[in-house]
């Protein structure tokens, strides 16, 4: 990868002397801040922009690391082929018309991939912007020339993109308004070789880098991402594209249905520590806060102190600390103390704290430093975020030594600015340079106040593949398809997982027999090949009471019964609440744990968390804690608290199940009844495929 990076020399193929095309652009970036070797390919020059020109890349002299081509799709295999004979192992391809074009350019980038299999090169693209570092004002990209004009600005925050349009945009628009520094912004394009994975363990030891932000629309190997994630020195910050509910068309299970809005790749992320942004701003936003703290980590929900000159600015901003679930400080007496003197004796203090009537009696650069100073030395203050007015006297001052107060206190400090045009690029810029973000809107600074409370990644465990015995993976060897509920549930129940007490039986008298066996009430479900959802089939009768109810209930459902006419007997379990867990295995994951709130309130209110396998106890107890009515399983209106034990060893054991055998493609606990604390499976589905 370091060829990509800090190649000794460039070869471009299909350099050209034509300023209105890429290859011109290319040369022209090049030589904006490059410092190795250039040298054009292309038969048809002997010199372009002052630079002797190549016929073929096989010509070139050494040293050269890198080949940038950007020629014709149709010529482009060929072109590949030559360099990987020259000897070249890094190939960046910024030519469109691969994958994204249909399935002709799609076997086309097939080819290319085998010719860098069997030479050991390595290709970057193709179809896309290429590499820039603004450190080292390395420009491989055929972008605008607005790169340039705009002011290639050097920060610790690096790119990742799926986009090459995309990657140009963000970089145009920082350096025009001054938003955000870069370390090193990486447009991978169709990604058929190098990918987010390889460019992100490149950049976690870049030593310009402290935080990493990522538009990705898929991820090629879910599984080493995640590994990566998870063992990241600095944070990471993810937007990814597609999380919608097309995946939940194809579903059987309630897990598979509710993992297809995105609530998979929210979870797998939270899970392996990466935080997720919701569009390209708060992206930006959130990896430039993190960037300037990326050691901020607090054990609760940070308590969050505002320091205003409007008090309807410190309104908007206490409702914003409560929408993100972080807390507004209570002051000590002590800090009210410190602020009271600096008030006029009519003026209430609070936090928010409203400085215009001490500045209006003292100044702004004075009381904006007396108040931080106050609310830095309060152990009840976590972070703090300013509120400042640029381009006038009117609350402007001097952020330097408010910078330095808010360092020697260790207290993280996000400022919200509002000013004249002309002045507030520049306060930005000044203020960033001296490693505080700013924000143009005041919900983004609490946003990102909030993004600083990220939890640590869950350290991978093996988990407990072994636990999943010889009968358990016999019973699902002799299995196949979708299994019905008893089927299920014994395979679940030779893995560990506790079930219901039922019986099958074949008729009204055999049903008869079970109930006295198990006891009144029970419940009366058909059975049958392939059927998941037996309720709204009319399969499921509840709560049964005597025998008289049984022969009307099989009476009842006897013509919606399969031509088998088996039936389950199963005792009814009341419990405190309805939970359910679940495995389903992604594409991009592999296979990953569910759990959430069952029953009814599975797809009406959709709180659920995911999790990648494997899971040991306290990875799934984590899991759980990321649900929002996770507060329910602690006993609620006198109820029986849950044993989260036992329901974390039950998603541990499903992620072994998982594991052990590759054919599950879903399994569905749901309910999973919690009866006097404990977890009980009452319904069950494995699909095998």
């Amino acid at each position: 990868m370091e060829k990509f990076f800090t190649p000794r020399g460039i070869a471009l193929i299909g350099a050209t002397a034509n300023q209105l095309k890429g290859g011109y652009a290319i040369i022209f970036n090049l030589q904006q801040g490059y410092t190795g070797r250039i040298y054009p390919v292309n038969p048809r020059y002997e010199e372009i922009a002052g630079l002797k020109c190549y016929p073929s890349v096989a010509e070139v002299p050494d040293p050269v690391d890198l080949a940038i081509i950007f020629i014709p799709a149709a010529r482009v295999l060929a072109a590949v082929s030559e360099v990987a004979r020259r000897g070249i192992r890094a190939i960046m391809i910024q030519s469109a018309g691969f994958a994204e074009s249909g399935q002709s350019g799609r076997d086309l980038q097939d080819k290319l991939l085998d010719v860098s299999r069997a030479s050991g090169a390595r290709i970057w693209g193709p179809n896309c912007m290429g590499l820039v570092d603004a450190h080292r004002k390395f420009v491989f990209s055929f972008a605008s020339s607005a790169i340039w004009e705009k002011g290639l600005a050097a920060g610790p925050v690096s790119l990742v993109v799926q986009s090459g349009l995309l990657a140009a945009g963000f970089l145009i628009d920082c350096m025009a308004h001054g938003t955000l520094g870069i370390a090193k912004a990486c447009s991978i394009g169709n990604k058929s070789d190098v990918d987010e994975c390889d460019i992100l363990e490149h950049l976690q030891a870049d030593p310009e880098t402290r935080a990493v932000a990522m538009y990705l629309e898929s991820i090629r190997d879910g599984r080493r991402f995640i590994d990566i994630c998870r063992q990241a020195t600095k944070p990471i910050v993810v937007l990814k594209a597609g999380l919608s509910r097309g995946g939940a068309a194809a579903a059987l299970s309630h897990t598979a249905s509710l993992a297809g809005d995105g609530a998979l790749v929210t979870g797998v992320l939270a899970h392996a520590g990466v935080t997720q942004a919701r569009d390209f701003g708060q992206l930006m936003d959130m990896a430039k806060t993190l960037a300037c703290y990326p050691r901020a980590r607090f054990e609760r929900p940070p308590r969050v102190a505002v320091i205003t000159y409007s008090g309807a600015a410190g309104i908007v901003s206490a409702d914003f600390v409560e929408r993100e679930g972080l807390a507004l400080a209570t002051l000590s007496s002590d800090t009210m103390a410190a602020l009271k003197s600096w008030f006029p004796d009519w003026m209430p203090v609070g936090n928010p704290v409203d400085l215009w009537p001490a500045i209006e009696r003292h100044g702004p650069d004075k009381i904006f430093r007396e108040a931080l100073r106050a609310l830095c030395k309060d152990p009840g203050v976590d972070l703090v975020v300013l509120h400042v007015f640029t381009g006038g006297r009117f609350a402007e001052t001097d952020m330097e030594p408010l910078v330095e107060i808010a360092r020697q206190a260790g207290t993280p400090l996000l400022c919200w600015v509002l000013g004249t045009r002309a002045a507030v690029r520049p306060f930005t810029v000044r203020t960033q340079a001296l490693g505080v973000p700013v924000f143009r809107e005041v919900g983004r600074s609490i946003e990102c106040a909030a993004a600083l409370n990220r939890p640590p990644a869950i350290t991978a465990n093996a988990g407990h593949a072994e636990k999943i015995g010889a009968a358990c993976r016999q019973m699902l060897a002799s299995a196949d398809g979708v299994l019905d509920e008893n089927e299920s549930k014994n395979i679940l129940a030779a893995a560990g997982i506790e079930t219901v007490e039922e019986v099958v039986v074949a008729g009204r008298d055999e049903a008869l027999t079970a109930a006295g066996q198990i006891g009144y009430p029970v419940v009366l479900k058909g059975l049958s090949d392939g059927i998941v959802h037996k309720s709204e089939r009319g399969l499921v009768v509840l709560d049964i009471r005597s025998d008289a109810q049984l022969e009307q209930a099989f009476d009842r459902l006897s013509p919606a019964l399969p031509s088998n006419g088996r039936c389950l007997i199963q005792r009814h379990v009341k419990g405190e609440l309805e939970f359910m867990a679940g495995l389903v295995r992604d594409r991009q994951f592999g296979p990953c744990v569910m759990c959430g709130l069952g029953g009814i309130f599975a797809e009406a209110i959709r709180d659920r968390s995911f999790a990648p396998a494997p899971l040991a106890r306290q990875e799934a107890l984590a899991m759980i804690d990321r649900l929002k009515s996770s507060h329910l399983l602690d006993g609620w209106r006198g109820q029986a608290p849950t044993d989260r034990n036992a329901l974390a060893d039950i998603l541990a054991t499903l992620a072994a199940l998982g594991l052990a055998d590759g054919r599950i493609q879903e399994i569905d606990l749901n309910p999973l009844v919690i009866s006097g604390g404990r977890p009980v499976a009452v319904d069950a589905t494995i699909v095998l495929g």
